[in-house]
C-alpha cells in the first residue's frame, strides 16, 4: 500500500480489485463470441447496491446501454452487471433491443434477482447481431466469486484491443470504518469520452443513496474520464457504472457528512487512475501525455484547453517523434475557443521552458529530445496568466501502429 499526496486518510491497495469492497464477486468465461479470449463477465453483489451511471453522449446509443439506463432509473439499485466483449450490439434495430432485454432476463433468472437489478453492457464490433446462441449458455456458466482470480477473469472478459488490464483500488475511512473502492476499465481506441468510448465498473462498500452517488459520479467524470482522449472518437456503447453495497456500516454519506471529502477524493482518485490507464493504453501508444493548464479564466476553460492540447494530432505526433515543437501546443490553445491573452502564455515541456509571456526562449533541443525519448509520461505545462482556473487532461502519442490496428479491426 502507498499513500496518495494531498489525500488524507487515503491509501492505494496495490493488490486490490473490484472484489475488495465488501459484498462483491466477479468472474469471466469464454463463450466463443471472440476467437480465443474470455468474452463474458459478471459482477455480482450480495445485496441490492445503490447505483449510478454516466453514459455516452453519442446520440446513437447501443441497445444494452438503453436497457441499463432503464434498470437504474427504476430504483437506483443494481445487484449484477453482465458484460460481453466482441460484439457491441449497436445499430442492430429492434432485434438488438430484444437481445439486450433477453440478456437481462436470462441474467436475472441465473442470479435470482429482479430484472431491473441487472445491467447489461456490450463492447466490440458495431452493426452485427449478438450471437445469442453463445451468450445465453455463457450466462449460465457465470459463477462470480470473491477472489482475485475471479476479478482477473472479469477484467480479461471485457477487453477488446486493450493490451493490458486496467484496475485500481483505494481505501479511506468514514466514521472510523474502512471504506474500499475498486475499479476496472476497458478502452484503447475510440477514446474521446463525453461521456464515453470506454467502459468502467466501480464497486464500493460505502453507505450512500443513489441520488448522492449519481451527483458525485457526474462531477468526478467531468474531471477524469471526460479529460482523456486517444483519437477524438466517441463510441456508441460506453459508460461508467458505480455500485455501492453499503456493507461498510458507517453513517449514510451526504455532502454534509464530516468524512464526505475523504470518500469523494477516494472515488475521484479511483476514476483518475483508471482514466490515465486508458489513455496510456491508447492503440499503438508508447507514451502517456499529461497536460496541466494554470491561469485560465476558470477551471472549466482550463480543462477544455488541456484536452484540446492533448487531443491535437500534431501534438501527439510531435511527442511520438520526440520533437519539442511548442508551436503545435500554442496553436491548440488558440483554437480552443476559450478566453486567452495571446501575449501572456507560458509553455514548458517537462522541465524545459520553451515559451514565456508568449516569447520564445532559447533551450537545448538535445535536452528536450532526450526528455521526450526517455520518459514514459510526458508532462506539458501551460500558464495563461489571465485567471485562477486550473485543469488537467490525459492522452497518448500517435504512432504508426494506431493506423495498423484500426485498419484491421474487424479482421
Amino acid at each position: 500500500m502507498k499513500g496518495i499526496a494531498n489525500a488524507p486518510e487515503m491509501i492505494e491497495v496495490e493488490s486490490g480489485s473490484i472484489i475488495t469492497p465488501k459484498g462483491f464477486h466477479a468472474n469471466g468465461v469464454y463463450t466463443g463470441v471472440k476467437r480465443k479470449r474470455l468474452d463474458l463477465g459478471a459482477i455480482y453483489c450480495d445485496v441490492p447496491a445503490s447505483s449510478a451511471a454516466v453514459y455516452t453522449c453519442n446520440r446513437i446509443q447501443a441497445a444494452p446501454l438503453q436497457v441499463t439506463k432503464e434498470s437504474i432509473m427504476k430504483e437506483g439499485k443494481l445487484q449484477a452487471i453482465v458484460v460481453n466483449s466482441g460484439n457491441a450490439n449497436a445499430c442492430t434495430g429492434e432485434r438488438g433491443i430484444k437481445d439486450a432485454y433477453e440478456m437481462r432476463k436470462a441474467s436475472a433468472a441465473h442470479f435470482q434477482v429482479p430484472e431491473h437489478y441487472v445491467a447489461v453492457t456490450s463492447t466490440g464490433v458495431i452493426g452485427e447481431y449478438m450471437p445469442m446462441d453463445k451468450v445465453l449458455p455463457g450466462i449460465e456458466q457465470l459463477k462470480p466469486e470473491a477472489s482475485l482470480e475471479g476479478a482477473e477473469a472479469f477484467n480479461q472478459a471485457i477487453l477488446t484491443t486493450d493490451t493490458m488490464n486496467k484496475k485500481t483500488c483505494f481505501q479511506t475511512t468514514v466514521n472510523g470504518k474502512v471504506v474500499s473502492i475498486g475499479g476496472v476499465a476497458k478502452g484503447s481506441g475510440m477514446i474521446n469520452p463525453n461521456m464515453a468510448t470506454m467502459l468502467s465498473f466501480i464497486t464500493t462498500d460505502a453507505v450512500i443513496e443513489p441520488p448522492v452517488l449519481q451527483q458525485a459520479l457526474s462531477q468526478i467524470t467531468n474531471q477524469t474520464f471526460n479529460r482523456i482522449t486517444v483519437d477524438g472518437d466517441t463510441s456508441t456503447n460506453d459508460m461508467v457504472v458505480v455500485m455501492a453495497s453499503g456493507l461498510a456500516g458507517h453513517d449514510t454519506l451526504t455532502p454534509e457528512h464530516p468524512d464526505w471529502s475523504s470518500f469523494y477524493q477516494a472515488l475521484k482518485q479511483t476514476c483518475e487512475s483508471l482514466a490515465k490507464k486508458i489513455a496510456r493504453d491508447g492503440e499503438g501508444a508508447t507514451k502517456l501525455i499529461e497536460v496541466q493548464v494554470n491561469g485560465a479564466l476558470n477551471d472549466e476553460e482550463a480543462g477544455k484547453i488541456a484536452k484540446k492540447i492533448v487531443g491535437s494530432d500534431l501534438v501527439k505526433s510531435a511527442v511520438y517523434g520526440a520533437d519539442a515543437n511548442w508551436g503545435r501546443i500554442i496553436c491548440a490553445i488558440g483554437y480552443s475557443g476559450c478566453e486567452i491573452n495571446p501575449e501572456t502564455i507560458d509553455i514548458a515541456i517537462g522541465p524545459i521552458q520553451t515559451l514565456q509571456k508568449s516569447q520564445p526562449l532559447v533551450f537545448s533541443e538535445e535536452a528536450a529530445t532526450a526528455y521526450l525519448q526517455g520518459e514514459e509520461t510526458v508532462f506539458i505545462n501551460v500558464d495563461l496568466h489571465i485567471g485562477t482556473g486550473t485543469g488537467k487532461a490525459w492522452g497518448c502519442d500517435l504512432t504508426y501502429d494506431y493506423v495498423r490496428i484500426n485498419a484491421g479491426y474487424r479482421t
